[in-house]
């Protein structure tokens, strides 16, 4: 469990997050939500140490994850997995030297051990026989599920994930949200995803925390959100919708 209670955060005099708490559940997908600029980027970031807080308190289960200097982190760290929004894999390398490298960096194993767990993670995201291919000769779905066997290479404790479905048609968008899924329950992982994805929170939103200039402004589960009476949360919902709706016709060609 990731807890953050408190937690706020300003750039240049401007506040961004406003004195929030919440809790992420071990075994579950958990959503952050909210519209562009709401915080929602910053609050994951935040919570992975990318930005730290000006104050308030982040607990990796029982260890206070805010009082820890930058060496004292890297124990932690090991047990991070992290999906950004455009897969970030080194374009010089290929599709095994990218998932590989946390390997490399964190662990002592030989070399077979590390192909051995490279090549049990492609296979775990549906890649058996594409170790050997660039990130150039990858489709958008392919570098996701590539980003997700780094993510998972190293057995992580906490995976975070950044709009992992950016740019993905509504076909892929699923086949990326089902695989994070299965896997955060498979591995007994908390897992933090930040979207913008109606159809993500409605499949896979087994939290929901929905962040509204700055602050909390709703949690709940995606049985609750339909029926939530709130607002703003309701118009952010509907917006999505029929964004969503808008990206499926164009996909469509209709």
């Amino acid at each position: 469990m990731i807890t953050a209670e408190h937690i706020s955060k300003s750039f240049e005099g401007h506040t961004v997050l406003d004195d929030i708490s919440a809790e992420f559940e071990t075994g579950k997908t958990n959503l952050i939500i909210g519209k562009s600029g709401s915080g929602k980027t910053v609050l994951l970031k935040s919570l992975v140490g990318l930005h730290p807080v000006d104050s308030g308190t982040i607990r990796y289960d029982d260890t206070d994850f805010t009082a820890l200097g930058f060496r004292e982190r890297k124990a932690i760290r090991r047990d991070i997995g992290m999906i950004f929004q455009g897969g970030a894999l080194l374009d010089s390398s290929t599709v095994a030297e990218n998932v590989q490298l946390p390997l490399d960096l964190f662990t002592e194993q030989s070399e077979e051990e590390k192909r051995a767990r490279v090549e049990f993670c492609l296979q775990r995201v549906r890649l058996r026989n594409a170790g050997g291919l660039y990130p150039a000769e990858l489709s958008g779905g392919m570098i996701k599920r590539v980003a997700i066997a780094r993510a998972i290479v190293l057995n992580p404790k906490y995976l975070f994930c950044d709009e992992p479905n950016s740019g993905l048609d509504p076909q892929t968008s699923i086949v990326i949200d089902n695989l994070i899924h299965e896997i955060t329950h498979e591995y007994g992982i908390t897992t933090i995803i930040n979207t913008h994805d109606m159809n993500s929170v409605m499949e896979i939103g087994e939290k929901i925390v929905y962040i509204h200039e700055g602050r909390k402004w709703w949690e709940g589960t995606k049985d609750d959100i339909l029926q939530a009476d709130n607002p703003e949360l309701n118009a952010f919902v509907f917006a999505s919708a029929m964004a969503k709706r808008a990206r499926a016709n164009v996909f469509s060609g209709r």
